[in-house]
């Protein structure tokens, strides 16, 4: 783990176990241990930190926005692209815990497996040092995400329904088109349907996949 990581982290672990769960990706785990030492709980919690520290800051910076507005900008900004831009910048894929053999399949740098350890990070430092240390830790590493944006952003799914919604098609309609890869690994297919014309789209999970696919259908238009 480089020097430089910690730094960026701004906090010394006093209990160092944490950081370590918090890098380890599942497939580096204990399975005798079912699993419990990889960073997925840590991601669970830090998911709930980010989100409330987040909300709170939105809150403060945009004080003249209604809530629609300010739930856009919370979608983007806890979105897993992101997160892994996140976790990009910090340096944190070569400090995941990942064996060897799945390293040089390219896991360490996919955006779901970055983006899921820059959440457990935040839950890890939440842990060792409470909320301040956490809150610290988010608002100078999303700093130029907040201020990128002066009018609230929507994502592709957003943009989509509400083109579809104005021309009184309906909502569109998402479906899973196939899963291939290995359970760390997955790539998903969906496909949206949505007045009268469809379009596909792939990604590491489900969502990303979804957001492909309505980038796909808008780009059609």
């Amino acid at each position: 783990m480089s020097g430089g990581f910690k730094a960026r982290l701004g906090h010394s672990f006093a209990n160092a176990a944490l950081l370590e769960q918090a890098l380890t990706h599942r497939s580096a785990a204990d399975p005798r241990r079912d699993m419990l030492d990889s960073n997925e709980r840590l991601e669970f919690l830090g998911d709930r930190v980010l989100a409330l520290v987040m909300a709170e800051w939105l809150s403060e910076r945009f004080p003249q926005e209604r809530e629609g507005a300010l739930g856009k900008r919370l979608a983007v900004l806890v979105a897993a692209e992101t997160l892994a831009k996140v976790g990009e910048a910090i340096g944190l894929p070569a400090a995941l815990r990942i064996p060897p053999a799945e390293g040089r399949t390219g896991l360490r740098g996919r955006a779901t497996v970055i983006a899921d350890a820059t959440e457990a990070l935040i839950g890890a430092l939440y842990l060792d040092a409470g909320l301040e240390v956490a809150r610290n830790f988010v608002r100078r590493e999303w700093a130029e995400h907040i201020a990128a944006d002066p009018t609230p952003p929507m994502s592709a799914k957003s943009r989509l329904q509400e083109y579809t919604l104005g021309r009184a098609e309906g909502l569109p309609e998402y479906r899973l088109v196939s899963t291939t890869g290995p359970s760390h690994m997955p790539v998903f297919v969906v496909a949206v349907r949505a007045a009268g014309r469809e379009a596909q789209g792939s990604g590491e999970s489900k969502r990303a996949a979804e957001q492909a696919a309505a980038e796909a259908w808008l780009a059609g238009i």
